[in-house]
């Protein structure tokens, strides 16, 4: 492996989802909505999937336009599509 993509002890991705402020989120925006135990879990995993298609959309859009490096352009684009795709 190159020395450029090993990752530090420091610099691990967190393993756990950050429930408590999910759930303080929750609470702050809509406090009379009841909800199940494992909710918050479900809304990380959905956010990390969003940013998953996000990051292969804005990869695909920065190929179209044979750039090397994803700019913010091609991450603005990307995310107008995936909207507009999510709406239904």
């Amino acid at each position: 492996m190159a020395p450029s993509t090993t990752v530090s002890q420091s610099q691990r991705v967190k393993r756990k989802a950050p429930r408590g402020f999910l759930k303080r989120v929750f609470k702050r925006q809509k406090p009379h909505l009841r909800l199940e135990t494992s909710c918050d879990l479900l809304v990380h995993l959905n956010c990390l999937l969003f940013i998953r298609r996000l990051a292969e959309e804005s990869r695909t859009d920065a190929c179209k336009n044979k750039c090397g490096i994803i700019k913010d352009q091609h991450v603005l684009a990307a995310a107008k599509v995936m909207l507009k795709k999510s709406r239904g």
